[in-house]
């Protein structure tokens, strides 16, 4: 008999364990060890049954249990003593609290998707884990940030393979009064609704939902209420599902609703109001807007307020492919601004945010990224490699400039070593190195033999072999009712050999099948019978992902069969509760995607927090991070003639390092059995790793070189009633109307002999047509490298050339507006050598020459 609906009725805990619900009631929980020890010495079998979840725990765990633990005076003093720890977590001052008055005092954060706990499933995969790994360090350093997304009714969904290995999904719906989250309430009691106007009179409603994450606020909107109509209340049914018109109105909630809820809670907290709006990739880009009708409505043109918006808007975009971008059909966007969602702003400045109006674009269509960019003054990549690839993509919006003038920098993604080291790792570091902190701690010190580290993994990979043959004996029998889960399954996969995990989403690009380009030879890697090699594989297709499907089902198919399904398993419905045991348990962490489509990658940084070595494509993270220490890099074929050989160029390479380099240094032990080489570069890997991909570095660095300047900018514009901002839009439209008639008349050149010498100086001399403009307006510039490739210049430098004439006595009138510049390079290495001279807006409240993406270049 199944149950039509499901609730969570809560337990109700006698007085002396009342610190319990204030430690399950703070998802602090989710990555303080000693807290989580705490919850499972109540009821070990029931944390494993529960997913390691205190509010269900508690739901579940017998009454008696629980007046048992209440006449336990050291479990009550136990708990206690952890809810003075987290009270004080909460309230002294960390590493923020040290930086002077430039840093913002408070900072929104918004994400589509937050993966913080397995407890509170709101995200598909490496976006939702950063973004919840953002806000943990957050909360860690003591950054005054409130984080903003959607509560999805059914997160995104269960994954279960069918015979034939195919995935099928399901969509358990969540009960929010099961989890970690409280309803955020008006002085009265009342629910706090936020509002959005729709097309055809119709209103969307939705509730807020407010989870504390450490030191941290997270608000989650939810539509599943009767104030809304039935269609509506589906709105937030599931991440990433439904069509265009479901996923706008999604993001429109993201967006608009997102910071009226914002609004709400800095009023009834009492909190500093964002000065920075931090829009975590372009699904909640609509925030800008809403930005924006907040000003127009005291006062501000759109023109004004728009500089305002941008100056305090960080965009991270993640994706570096095309088709990851949300684009919506241009009438769709028109049909819903063209209401009263947004008082004061015009359905056209809307449109033209997102346009594509550029070499390539497509005119029909709005570009969420698009959008991004031009809200967001302050934008950035997640890897270094990824910042280069964005600069190419979205270089059409900075036409005239250089792909690495482009003003799109990066911050390389970081991951939480809390949350994603393993417990064992961890109280070695403690007993050993005197720190749980396993970033700060000194791995290269004798304190931690060989031993003691070698150990340690074959704990951490015996962990990972029960918890795969739990999973998979639990999947058989869940799909066989009443059956009993065969003997095999109990044995698969072995403790004490070399194990490649491989755990992500599955879009094409990913190449989970290219390990089968062979298939006889993986074969023989895996049954190699001296140094046999096993693989732990996990992974998620999109529901409307066909393709992705079928690699799911080829690569089943192919582990299914008898001699191999025990060396090569895949776990189905991948989330946090498995990584966690995964990540730590690989001795190699497996990436092959293609390069560059891979914009960061950070499972293969968990693996690494955990002493794993990497075998990846120079792709991501790894392209800036691999040392020939840490790991193995495949090499890449981009030359290859189509994608058919550069994949069997590819897989040859990682056949060959598996066969002919990992397996062999893996089974190389000493007359203790421990593999020295292997294990120094275990060292190697914690000692140079931990701290450069931990959250903790990412989040100072978004602090330091994007939130502080940010603030710094839009204080700029706000002072004395926004005059900054007034004076700089109305800049911004003469310079644009004055700019099609800005030009270099005239450049020449002297000082130099018939044949230049390093040492020589080159004079230049430059004549420009102003338009109108003054000197003060623009920067002229003698860009010179290298020259190559015909004129193409490299290794770029600018210079200013300086007007001849003073500013104060220039009139816009004299000499028809020309003006004559002049400077002087200095030739100071041999070779090609090229020059050109250029003009760009100036003006001190823009962050650069290329912000506005207008120039004029000799010709």
């Amino acid at each position: 008999m199944k149950a039509i609906r499901r609730f969570t009725v809560r337990a109700v805990l006698p007085e002396q364990l009342a610190a319990l619900e204030e430690l399950a009631g703070n998802l602090r929980w989710s990555w303080h060890e000693p807290t989580r020890e705490l919850f499972a010495r109540i009821s070990p079998e029931l944390w494993q049954q529960t997913g390691h979840d205190p509010i269900a725990l508690m739901g579940a765990v017998a009454p008696e249990r629980l007046t048992e633990l209440a006449a336990d005076g050291g479990f009550v003093g136990w708990a206690n003593q952890l809810r003075e720890d987290l009270r004080t977590y909460l309230e002294q001052p960390r590493w923020y609290q040290s930086l002077d008055e430039g840093a913002p005092k408070s900072i929104a954060y918004f994400s589509p998707e937050f993966g913080i706990a397995a407890a509170l499933p709101q995200y598909s995969g490496g976006l939702g884990i950063l973004a919840g790994d953002h806000l943990k360090s957050a909360s860690d350093l003591g950054v005054p940030l409130v984080g903003v997304g959607l509560f999805y009714r059914s997160g995104y969904f269960s994954q279960a393979i069918s015979a034939d290995g195919w995935q099928v999904e399901s969509y358990p719906v969540l009960d929010p009064d099961g989890l970690p989250l409280s309803v955020l309430r008006l002085p009265d009691g009342s629910p706090v609704q936020i509002t959005l106007a729709l097309p055809g009179g119709r209103s969307l409603h939705a509730r807020v939902w407010q989870a504390a994450v450490g030191r941290v606020r997270l608000l989650l909107l939810d539509t599943d209420i009767p104030a809304n109509e039935d269609a509506l209340r589906s709105v937030t049914d599931r991440l990433y599902g439904g069509g265009g018109e479901h996923r706008l109105l999604q993001e429109l909630l993201l967006g608009i609703g997102g910071v009226r809820a914002v609004k709400q809670w800095t009023e009834l907290s009492g909190t500093e109001p964002p000065e920075v709006f931090h829009t975590n990739e372009g699904h909640a880009g609509f925030l800008g807007l809403e930005r924006i009708s907040d000003l127009v409505g005291e006062g501000l043109s759109f023109a004004e307020a728009l500089q305002v918006v941008r100056a305090g808007t960080v965009f991270t975009t993640h994706t570096p492919v095309a088709a990851g971008i949300d684009r919506f059909e241009r009438q769709l966007i028109e049909s819903y601004f063209s209401t009263d969602v947004l008082p004061g702003v015009n359905v056209g400045d809307v449109l033209a945010l997102g346009a594509e109006d550029y070499p390539g674009g497509t005119p029909d269509v709005f570009n969420m990224a698009v959008m991004g960019l031009r809200l967001g003054q302050h934008a950035n990549g997640v890897s270094k490699l990824h910042g280069e690839v964005s600069r190419r993509m979205f270089g059409g919006l900075w036409p005239g400039f250089d792909v690495e003038e482009v003003p799109i920098d990066s911050v390389t993604n970081g991951v939480h070593a809390p949350t994603w080291t393993d417990p064992m790792l961890l109280a070695l570091a403690a007993e050993r190195l005197g720190t749980s902190d396993t970033t700060a701690a000194d791995w290269s010190s004798g304190a931690v033999s060989d031993g003691d580290l070698w150990a340690v993994r074959n704990r951490m990979r015996t962990q990972l072999v029960e918890d795969a043959r739990r999973r998979v004996a639990a999947a058989w029998e869940h799909q066989n009712t009443n059956g009993v889960a065969p003997i095999w399954m109990s044995e698969l996969l072995d403790p004490r050999v070399l194990t490649i995990g491989f755990a992500r989403r599955v879009p094409t690009y990913k190449r989970l099948t290219l390990m089968l380009h062979d298939p006889d030879r993986l074969r023989s890697i895996v049954l190699n019978s001296e140094r046999p090699v096993q693989f732990v594989i996990a992974g998620k297709s999109h529901p409307a992902d066909e393709e992705g499907k079928r690699l799911i089902q080829k690569l089943v198919q192919f582990a299914a069969e008898p001699e191999l399904r025990s060396r090569i398993v895949f776990l189905p419905d991948y989330d946090i509760a498995m990584a966690q045991v995964l990540y730590p348990g690989t001795d190699v962490w497996l990436n092959n995607p293609l390069r560059p489509l891979e914009a960061c990658g950070t499972s293969g940084m968990k693996a690494a927090l955990n002493g794993a070595l990497n075998l990846s494509i120079l792709d991501g993270w790894w392209n800036e991070f691999y040392d020939g220490q840490n790991g193995w890099a495949i090499p890449s074929a981009d030359a290859a003639g189509d994608s058919s050989e550069r994949d069997a160029l590819e897989a040859e390479a990682l056949y060959d390092l598996i066969e002919n380099q990992i397996a062999p240094r893996f089974y190389e032990a000493n007359h203790e059995g421990i593999p020295e080489r292997w294990v120094q570069a275990i060292r190697h890997t914690l000692s140079t790793l931990s701290p450069a991909l931990s959250a903790d570095r990412m989040v100072r660095e978004y602090v330091e070189r994007l939130y502080r300047p940010a603030a710094a900018c839009e204080r700029q514009l706000t002072a004395n009633g926004y005059q900054a901002a007034r004076d700089l839009a109305a800049w911004k439209a003469r310079v644009i109307g004055a700019w099609p008639n800005v030009s270099v008349v005239h450049v020449e050149s002297g000082g130099v002999d018939t044949v230049p010498q390093v040492g020589d100086e080159l004079h230049l001399r430059a004549r420009i047509q102003l338009g109108g403009l003054a000197p003060d307006d623009v920067s002229v510039q003698v860009v010179y490298g290298r020259s190559h490739n015909g004129d193409e210049l490299a290794d770029v430098e600018t210079s200013a050339l300086k007007p001849t004439q003073r500013a104060e006595s220039w009139s816009a009138n004299s000499d028809s507006g020309v003006v004559d510049y002049e400077g002087t390079v200095h030739l100071d290495r041999a070779g090609a050598f090229g020059y050109t001279v250029r003009v760009v807006p100036h003006n001190e409240l823009l962050i650069g020459p290329t912000e506005m993406g207008l120039v004029t270049i000799a010709s």
